[in-house]
């Protein structure tokens, strides 16, 4: 079945079974690998991208589901030349060790900075809390956070 999405902010047309999880189409067919396979029950959020800018488990959500949206990955939030504020602070806090956590942490922080630009340190946790971490570089993922918030302050 043939299927149109917006991702990254393009349209796309992909051919797949409507149960096919978002996760799959955006990995296998577009290639962006952004968003990464963990648990494949949305407990862990390493798949984490935003569909309306809502963070959104995408290894849960059929593809179907997506309909009209617009979904950004983690590769649609800036580039190399000129990475996102929340790129560029987990950069400099050296907030990734193993970094299969990244994707998710910065796609989450990055709708609660939407909605909460000046968030408190306890914000920034509750945010994350859902978003798993096996290397334990949480604080310096927070860090990150409060960096980036602070630098989206200055631009």
């Amino acid at each position: 079945m043939a299927l149109s999405i917006r991702v990254n902010g393009a349209s796309h047309s992909v051919r797949a079974e409507p149960d096919t999880p978002l996760l799959y189409v955006l990995r296998n067919d577009f290639e962006l690998n952004g968003p990464k396979f963990g648990c494949g029950l949305a407990q862990c959020g390493a798949c984490t991208v935003l569909v309306n800018g809502v963070a959104t488990r995408s290894c849960s959500l059929p593809i179907s589901a997506v309909g009209t949206s617009e979904v950004t990955t983690l590769e649609g939030l800036g580039t190399l030349a000129k990475p996102h504020p929340l790129q560029k602070a987990f950069i400099d806090e050296q907030a990734a060790q193993c970094g299969y956590c990244a994707n998710g942490m910065i796609m989450t922080a990055a709708e609660l900075l939407k909605h909460t630009p000046r968030p408190s340190e306890q914000d920034v946790r509750n945010a994350l809390a859902n978003n798993l971490c096996r290397c334990g570089t949480h604080n310096r993922i927070v860090r990150a956070v409060l960096r980036a918030a602070q630098a989206n302050g200055r631009t």
